[in-house]
């Protein structure tokens, strides 16, 4: 995603939207990162956006807390949910296997309920890729993520696209 997809003199008026940043607590160094600057980021961005924090044990239990986050009723669903995680790779084939499942699971979740999620659950090799990704200026996508969501927001609120 480019870093030039919202820009901040657009500020999104989000009165009455929601959204939910769904994040991992393994490698909490670089979840936290990212969930801090996602936050920073949608607040930055918007005006009278609602964001709730959800955190999870895991990267496998995101697509979990994500379909049950929207499975709420109407007037506390979300208007995009951001899921967050990092998943480092190892030396058997347990991290792409979690990688796959959940991506599968989270196209799922946003074709289903129709709402946007914004899909940030990183698989790298190693923390130096982590770093970069979580706490770097260039490659931020903790950013990345609220500005999608944003942009999605945004799209799925155009009456002239539903």
């Amino acid at each position: 995603m480019s870093t030039e997809t919202i820009r901040k003199s657009a500020r999104y008026q989000g009165d009455g939207k929601r959204v939910v940043i769904v994040a991992s607590r393994y490698n909490e160094r670089y979840t936290d990162a990212m969930v801090a600057n996602c936050r920073e980021e949608l607040k930055e961005i918007t005006s009278g956006v609602e964001i709730e924090v959800v955190r999870v044990p895991g990267a496998f239990e995101i697509p979990m807390m994500v379909n049950r986050v929207l499975s709420r009723p109407a007037v506390k669903a979300p208007h995009a949910v951001i899921a967050l995680g990092v998943i480092l790779r190892g030396s058997t084939a347990h991290a792409d296997l979690i990688g796959e499942a959940i991506t599968r699971e989270l196209l799922h979740a946003t074709c289903r309920f129709l709402t946007p999620v914004i899909h940030e659950v990183l698989l790298l090799q190693n923390e130096e890729q982590a770093v970069e990704r979580c706490m770097g200026e260039r490659l931020n996508r903790g950013r990345e993520a609220a500005r999608a969501a944003v942009e999605m927001m945004r799209l799925t609120a155009d009456s002239t696209i539903n």
